[in-house]
């Protein structure tokens, strides 16, 4: 089955059907983070380094980093950015702008194979980002709309995701290399927007046999109770066959959703990981009594 290859210098991390599902961390963004979009430009990152040791220690596999911020040189911040990320941890990232100048800077300034998010189907980003994504050679976030913007009909965004994958192809990129987005919308708008993704999810891992990503806190824009939602249009798009999200994994019960969809799934051996994240710990004294009943025995 496809097998999409992520890596920094030391640490390779695999998103493919028959692997754990890879959590990526979304919290390194200022869009929406007023403060730390400020303290950015301003040079300040140490709430950048907080949030990377923070979504690695709550069990994120890859981090997105993004250094959006209106005004301000996000070339040089998201190198800047990239390079403090790697000095702090070695999982790999997700270099993330819709600025094709900050996209090259980051990967100049990366280590390892990246993912880079992201490419549309419109024309002119397709001619400009696949050629980085080929010289680098990168990985690439495909995210179904074009020109026409993005359709509310699956079989449209389908059809996108074909297109990029066989235009990443003419480059010499393989679909493997290529994760596709199938652009999650809020059911709070479109009732049926949950089963609109799965049914692409399912067509996209069958047919077109790529591995998928989104951002799936944007299903429950609007909505009261969001981390209530999250966790579960995640468990139901892993068992749609969805492999991978940008999301926050500094929400408990958004990861404890995606460690039970891995054991559903046969994707979490003798269920060793769920055992680790939630075994409770042994009584105080009890290990010195079962010692003294061992000695005493002998």
């Amino acid at each position: 089955m496809t097998e999409t290859v992520i890596s920094s210098a030391s640490k390779e991390v695999v998103i493919g059907f028959e692997h754990p599902f890879v959590v990526i961390g979304e919290r390194i963004n200022p869009t929406g983070r007023k403060l730390l979009a400020e303290e950015m430009k301003a040079g300040d990152f140490s709430r950048v380094e907080a949030d990377a040791r923070a979504q690695v220690a709550a069990g994120a596999q890859i981090l997105d980093v993004n250094a959006g911020i209106p005004l301000a040189d996000e070339p040089a911040l998201l190198a800047k950015a990239i390079r403090l990320v790697q000095s702090l941890t070695d999982v790999p990232l997700s270099i993330d702008s819709s600025v094709i100048e900050a996209l090259e800077a980051g990967l100049e300034a990366y280590e390892g194979k990246a993912l880079l998010n992201s490419v549309t189907g419109e024309e002119e980003r397709l001619e400009r980002v696949l050629p980085l994504v080929k010289k680098h050679g990168a990985a690439v976030v495909a995210i179904c709309n074009d020109d026409s913007g993005i359709s509310t009909d699956i079989d449209v965004r389908y059809d996108v995701a074909k297109k990029i994958v066989e235009r990443a192809a003419d480059h010499g990129i393989p679909a493997c290399d290529v994760v596709v987005d199938p652009l999650v919308m809020p059911v709070g708008a479109m009732p049926d927007a949950g089963l609109q993704v799965f049914r692409l999810m399912r067509r996209l891992r069958t047919e077109l046999k790529v591995n998928t990503t989104c951002g799936a806190s944007n299903v429950s824009f609007g909505l009261p109770n969001r981390p209530g939602l999250n966790p579960t249009f995640l468990a139901m798009a892993i068992g749609a066959g969805m492999t991978s999200a940008i999301t926050n994994p500094l929400e408990a019960a958004l990861m404890q959703a995606v460690r039970g969809a891995n054991v559903l799934m046969d994707n979490d051996p003798q269920c060793s990981n769920w055992i680790s994240a939630y075994r409770e710990p042994a009584a105080e004294g009890t290990r010195q009594r079962r010692s003294g009943r061992r000695r005493r025995a002998q």
